[in-house]
């Protein structure tokens, strides 16, 4: 069944209160890019192929380092405080995820346990990277990073379009998230601002959260222009993922389906290996034709983050499987008619983005 992810927000935000849906619906400012990456996919257009054999579809996708393969390119954006709108958190989260084989991004601010979601992705035999907000008190950073990769993270990714956080207008008040949340993996602070976004990353941070990584993978997330991409693979990131927050920090920042082309094409063939580094992208992405757009541009993997959220609050584990596991078969159903059986036959499948 086609995900209807319009129904999930409606479903639920009848069973979370209005506090937290506004603090996952809302943007910044005067929420333009918050509305601009939805109608921004729906310009992409397709030039399909015909008189391929598409009697067998895969959408498996390869990831970087030591990830190995997963079912569909569809992933899970690193969000935060899943606890907040279902009581087992970024734990059904990861086990919906791993039971549809998709990989899962648990955010530094995650409201679980860094090792109780690492045993859920375990236990389903799924796949995750670790999202990183480098902190005031580099302390902290370090320490959470040594113990998802000994927890068994696959990779790193570096948030970098947040130094400070976007205002929004949506916002009731700083107490959504109660603290036993935001403290569970760094614990109690004499001063709480240590644990807020540092602002002084430069293209080194790369490097040295690549050190501490121990060699998995670091993807950089939050670039929108080409320049930025070439540098952070040049400062030793394996890929980029191109976001704007879901239209949460800077408002007015591009659209990732107009910002997508330039970066994927300033990165195509680069770096050390055949295939080139990862590209990324998120935000307002809302069906399987939206992913395969995405993938016809360049990406490589798309990431969701508040259809998950809606999905998790509706129905737990499962639901987070069936909004994944159904947007993989849309993309499948996209793919055939397309005339793409596999992942690889995707790009070239892009028609140009229309104005307006």
């Amino acid at each position: 069944m086609v995900p209807d992810i319009a129904e999930l927000e409606r479903r639920a935000q009848a069973l979370i209160s209005p506090e937290v849906h506004d603090f996952y619906a809302g943007g910044s400012g005067r929420e333009a890019t918050l509305r601009a990456n939805v109608k921004a996919w729906r310009r992409c257009w397709l030039l399909p192929r015909v008189l391929r054999d598409v009697s067998q579809v895969d959408t498996s996708l390869s990831l970087p380092g030591p990830g190995g393969v997963v079912r569909t390119p569809v992933a899970v954006a690193p969000t935060a405080f899943h606890g907040l709108v279902h009581p087992e958190g970024e734990v059904a989260t990861a086990e919906g995820a791993a039971r549809a084989g998709a990989l899962f991004v648990l955010s530094t601010r995650c409201s679980r346990r860094i090792e109780d979601v690492a045993a859920a992705v375990a236990a389903g035999g799924g796949t995750w990277w670790f999202q990183v907000y480098v902190m005031r008190d580099r302390e902290l950073t370090t320490a959470l990073v040594r113990r998802a990769v000994a927890a068994g993270a696959s990779g790193l990714v570096l948030t970098v379009d947040a130094p400070v956080l976007g205002r929004k207008r949506r916002n009731r008040g700083d107490d959504v998230v109660p603290p036993e949340q935001f403290f569970v993996n760094i614990g109690p602070l004499a001063d709480p601002g240590l644990a807020e976004q540092a602002t002084d990353l430069t293209f080194d941070t790369i490097g040295w959260l690549a050190e501490l990584g121990g060699g998995i993978p670091v993807l950089v997330k939050g670039v929108l222009r080409a320049d930025d991409a070439q540098a952070c693979v040049a400062a030793g990131a394996a890929g980029v993922i191109v976001s704007n927050h879901g239209g949460r920090q800077l408002d007015r920042a591009l659209p990732t389906a107009l910002a997508l082309p330039p970066v994927a094409a300033a990165l195509a063939g680069d770096a050390g290996s055949a295939a080139g580094p990862v590209v990324g992208v998120d935000g307002g992405v809302r069906a399987g034709e939206d992913v395969l757009a995405a993938l016809a541009a360049g990406a490589s993997a798309v990431f969701l983050g508040r259809p998950v959220l809606w999905a998790l609050a509706s129905d737990g584990a499962a639901g987070v499987h069936d909004l994944l596991a159904g947007l993989t078969s849309d993309l499948a159903h996209a793919m055939a008619l397309a005339g793409a059986a596999t992942l690889a036959a995707i790009p070239g499948l892009a028609a140009p983005v229309t104005p307006g």
